[in-house]
């Protein structure tokens, strides 16, 4: 029998306390919801040394994955982060401030803008999508490759069902 978890003893002392309650779904989540608070500590010290931070790496991450000229309107930014308007508005502002995106009249639109990646941007979200997949490898060091892909079906179809 694998060793007791803290969700474990949770679910042990509710089910003594209310043995008229299903606790499986408190099993499931409140796992959930710790790894999520490791995985967000992981993500922090990556993001550290790869000195970003996590509102920073969306916004460039976004502009990475969609290849060159490495440029999206603040409108599909908005979609990919989903962030609000006036947000999206001043972390661009943020980041042009920084030197790692700039804007730029989009060419099809003379009304609208681009937000481009710089050099200085590119490289910052490289360095932090290495050290943000090293981390969260680490996080998964104990599960197997054929475990990973199962458990990232199951939180597919789960998050499916949920209509995201």
């Amino acid at each position: 029998m694998p060793p007791e978890d803290e969700v474990d003893r949770i679910v042990a002392a509710w089910g003594r306390e209310r043995d008229d309650l299903d606790f499986a779904p408190l099993e499931v989540f409140s796992r959930v919801d710790r790894l999520a608070r490791h995985l967000d500590r992981a993500r922090r010290v990556a993001f550290d040394a790869s000195g970003v931070e996590p509102w920073e790496f969306d916004v460039l991450s976004a502009l990475r994955r969609a290849g060159e000229p490495y440029e999206l309107s603040p409108k599909t930014l908005l979609q990919q982060t989903l962030v609000s308007s006036g947000t999206m508005t001043n972390r661009v502002d943020r980041l042009a401030a920084r030197g790692l995106v700039s804007r730029r009249t989009d060419p099809r639109d003379g009304r609208g803008i681009l937000v481009a990646l710089t050099a200085k941007g590119r490289t910052a979200v490289d360095a932090a999508i290495a050290d943000l997949l090293e981390a969260e490898r680490s996080v998964l060091a104990e599960v197997s490759p054929s475990e990973q892909a199962q458990l990232a079906g199951l939180l597919r179809r789960l998050i499916l069902g949920l209509g995201d």
